[in-house]
Formats: structure tokens, C-alpha cells, sequence
């Protein structure tokens, strides 16, 4: 679904494609043992080969090849058998090798796919054209003094992989799903925690315009390091509007890198963008080609979980759900899992009503996750169950969700206990509607005259008068019967 940017001139289409770094969830760095822990002291985690202290030589580290190896099978893209590291050479303060230790013409892996669900209800491939493993620089501080900036080297070496896709983005909308459902993947993998907040997945934007119907590909810019899918989608709307009256004012577009300034709502130059021989890359020679066997892919293989898609999917044909409910279940895999375990043996349709529009939205209001719930999966099967089996009324049952939310309790518990049973006993409803008919007789008349809708008053009155425990499909039955009478 492409965005079109009208110009005074004629619609222009954005093209993107997208690099994302993702930190890859391990206890150590990618070339060292230190540790990776979020938020600790300044220059705590570095160990000598993260401060690239001399005669230190880089370890690879097993698990985040098989995290990477993981990633890319979660991805549906080839695994490349032998990858090299290479250095690419830069010079910045928090870089203290002078070099970054990454991947370029042989990454770990190629080319794959990944589903993009849009608002529309469509479903569009985006192409990945690859992944590749490499080590974070450090973090250089600017506010800490006032006339100079400190260098936290916390995250030098800590081991990233940047999944590049090919530019098959059309706006702001596609590349917000796209990086929601690779976030998605990631966790649900376990290779990634995703969390941008903290930095461990962070987006750098390749954005070009082109005249609509236009097959060529305009000039790109890079907008680096965008850290939040809102940021994303501004800065995407920013850039697209800006090269378009660049271009319409007859000037060119410079690729470069750019920056989000996410106070100004703009984007502003950063640098020349470089291109791959600015960097001379060549071999690490501290490190051997990487080759990996056969069984080690299959083996990771044969352990992956069911992925979103195919959760979905699975959630579709099993429970019979749309594609809206199932991809709002599927979003968190700790949700998908309450969901399944809530709707085994119970109305499947009911339990994702009251987990999406009633469970969400208070866990939400309380800034609680699911796995912090204090209503289990099991009692909110439970719940529907009580509404399937006339026990309870949807109406009451809400009293009792908003019970079971504060104490905890079973739903059947606080039924008893409250004496909120439903009343389905035929003879007990037609005694309350009769009560109901005496005291509204001008009512009654109104309504054999041809007042149809009074209907709904009736139904509320008696409702009222039993404190909502009649059976209400009962009640409408005999209320019917009685008033046409």
C-alpha cells in the first residue's frame, strides 16, 4: 500500500529500504567475556580486548553465531556455511580499535523474507538481503560537562547483528509494520530483546523519492539511528516531504547521512554518506574464516518455535478467528501463550473478547504485563466458561472480571460467595416480568399500540428489579409472549 507525497508538480512514491542494528541477547560480548548488562556504571563491562588494549586478540563467541544462525532461519533466508569477519575502518572517539569488527562480502546470512500485515488487511513480502554479525562501538557522553565529552565504553564490543532489507517499503505505514514484525520475530526467537528504549534495536532509514510510475530509484538518504517505531514514521514523513520540494525546486538530493532531531520534528545533515571503500574493509587477520557444520544448522533448526506467522495462521483454522484478533494475540508471544492455555475448552471467539477489549485494556491501565496478570489464563477460561453455561450473565460477569482482577479469586468462588448464580428457572423470571408489566400497565398499552421499541425499556426494568441475574434470553422470550398477549 504506497504512500503517495503529493507535489506541486505531480505524486511522488517513497522507496525504502531499512537497516536495523539488534543486540544480540547473550550474557557476553561477541569478541570477550565481559558482561552486557543494561544500565550498569560507565566502563564496567570492558574487558582488555573491548578496550583494544595491544597483544589482545578477539574469541568468537559460540552462542551468538547460533543466536545469528537462529535469527536467520526465523527469517525464512539462507544460511551461509562460511562467513568472514572483516575490519571496517573508521576513527571516532568511542571506536578505541580504530576499526569495527563486522561482516561485508561474506555475511552469515543471505537473502530471505519476512510478511508485513497492513491496516487494509493486506499481507506484502519484504525481501531481507541480509544478516551480518558485528561488534557495537561505545557511547560518547556530551552532557556529563560543559566543555567536554566522556566516553562510556559499556557497549564496545557487544555483539550486534544488522538485518538489511531490500528497499521494498513504500511509507511510513509498511516500514512501521515491518519493523514491529521483526521485532516480533526477534522475541519471539529469543535472539533480541527489542527493547529501543535501551538501544538494543535501533533503525537507520534509507529513504529516495521518485516520480510515481517511475522504475528508478532516486538518490537515498540514510536517517541513522532512529530508536522508536513513532520516531520512524516522523521522521519518514519529514524526509519524504523535504526531498520532494528539493527536487521540485530543481535542486538534487546529496546522499548522505542524516540525523532525526526528534525536538525540531526534522531531519538535519550528518555527513557525506560513505560508501564501502571509505571504510577499507579487508580480512580480520586475527580471526578465521567461520564455518559451520551441517548438524550445528540443523540442530538449531529442529529448535526453533512456532513463529508469529504460523502461530497466526494456526489461531485462524484452529479457534476460528479473524485475521485482526489472531494478529492482535500473536503480538507478544507471552500473550498468544495466556491466550491458548485460556481458550482450551472454552469458547475461543468469547475468551479473545475479553482478553483484547477487557484484560488488555486494564493491564494496560496499570502498567502491567500479562506474565504479571493477576487473573490466570486458566481463570479466564474459567470465566467464559461460567457465561457459556448460563451460570452467569455477560453483564455479571463483568462484575465478577472486575473482582477477580483485585482479589485474584476464581470466577466460580466469587459467583458463590456473592450469590451471583444466573436465575434460569422459568417460574422465577415470568413472577418478575409480571411485577414489572403491573407497575408500567400505561407502558404496556403504549406498546400494543405500535411503541415497538419500548421493548428495550422493559427489558432493562427487569433486569434492574433482579439485579441483572435473570437468564436474558429467557427473559426477552417470556417478555415477548407477555406483552403481545
Amino acid at each position: 500500500m504506497a504512500e503517495i507525497v503529493k507535489g506541486e508538480t505531480g505524486d511522488w512514491e517513497i522507496v525504502i529500504g531499512m537497516e536495523v542494528h539488534a543486540q544480540i541477547t547473550s550474557q557476553s560480548k561477541l569478541f570477550s567475556g565481559a558482561a552486557t548488562a543494561f544500565g550498569a556504571e560507565p566502563n564496567s563491562q570492558v574487558s582488555f580486548v573491548d578496550a583494544a588494549m595491544p597483544g589482545m586478540l578477539p574469541v568468537l563467541n559460540e552462542y551468538c553465531v547460533e543466536q545469528a544462525v537462529r535469527t536467520g532461519l526465523g527469517l525464512n533466508a539462507q544460511i551461509n556455511m562460511t562467513s568472514v569477519f572483516e575490519r571496517k575502518n573508521y576513527f571516532y572517539p568511542d571506536l578505541p580499535q580504530g576499526y569495527q569488527i563486522s561482516q561485508f562480502q561474506h555475511p552469515i546470512v543471505g537473502e530471505g523474507e519476512i510478511e508485513i500485515d497492513l491496516s487494509d488487511g493486506t499481507v506484502k513480502p519484504i525481501r531481507i538481503e541480509r544478516l551480518h554479525m558485528e561488534q557495537d562501538a561505545g557511547k560518547s557522553l556530551h552532557d556529563q560537562h560543559p566543555a567536554k565529552s566522556f566516553v562510556d565504553l559499556n557497549r564496545s564490543g557487544t555483539a550486534l547483528m544488522e538485518i538489511v532489507s531490500r528497499p521494498d517499503i513504500r511509507g511510513a505505514e509498511e516500514a512501521s509494520a515491518y519493523l514491529s514484525k521483526l521485532r516480533m520475530i526477534l522475541r519471539y526467537l529469543g535472539t533480541c530483546d527489542g527493547n529501543m528504549d535501551e538501544g538494543s534495536m535501533r533503525a537507520d532509514v534509507n529513504l529516495s523519492m521518485r516520480r510515481l510510475g517511475d522504475e528508478t530509484l532516486g538518490t537515498r538518504c540514510e536517517i541513522k539511528n532512529v530508536n522508536s517505531i513513532k520516531a520512524v514514521q516522523m521522521a519518514i514523513a519529514y524526509e519524504s516531504r523535504r526531498q520532494v520540494e528539493v527536487l521540485e525546486g530543481g535542486g538534487t538530493i546529496r546522499q548522505e547521512t542524516r540525523l532525526w532531531d526528534p525536538v525540531k520534528g526534522e531531519t538535519r545533515s550528518m555527513r557525506s554518506k560513505e560508501e564501502a571503500h571509505d571504510y577499507r574493509y579487508f580480512p580480520d587477520p586475527d580471526l578465521l574464516p567461520l564455518v559451520l557444520q551441517p548438524d550445528f544448522v540443523e540442530t538449531i533448526k529442529s529448535s526453533l518455535p512456532e513463529l508469529p506467522d504460523q502461530k497466526k495462521h494456526r489461531f485462524m483454522s484452529e479457534f476460528g478467528l479473524g485475521a485482526y484478533d489472531a494478529s492482535v494475540l500473536i503480538a507478544e508471544r507471552p500473550r498468544a501463550d495466556y491466550f491458548e492455555k485460556a481458550a482450551t475448552g472454552q469458547n475461543a471467539k468469547l475468551v479473545a473478547n475479553w482478553l483484547m477489549n477487557e484484560l488488555l485494556a486494564l493491564l494496560n491501565k496499570e502498567g502491567k504485563a500479562i506474565s504479571d496478570s493477576p487473573i490466570s489464563a486458566a481463570q479466564l477460561g474459567q470465566l467464559v466458561g461460567l457465561i457459556s453455561d448460563d451460570t452467569i450473565s455477560g453483564k455479571i460477569a463483568k462484575d465478577v472480571f472486575a473482582e477477580m482482577f483485585i482479589s485474584s479469586k476464581d470466577p466460580a468462588q466469587i459467583v458463590d460467595e456473592k450469590g451471583l448464580k444466573q436465575v434460569t428457572d422459568t417460574g422465577a423470571i415470568e413472577k418478575v416480568i409480571d411485577e414489572v408489566l403491573t407497575e408500567n400497565a400505561d407502558k404496556v398499552a403504549e406498546f400494543r399500540s405500535g411503541k415497538d421499541k419500548l421493548f428495550g425499556f422493559f427489558v432493562g426494568q427487569v433486569m434492574k428489579k433482579s439485579g441483572g441475574k435473570l437468564n436474558p434470553a429467557s427473559v426477552n422470550d417470556i417478555l415477548m409472549v407477555k406483552l403481545k398477549g
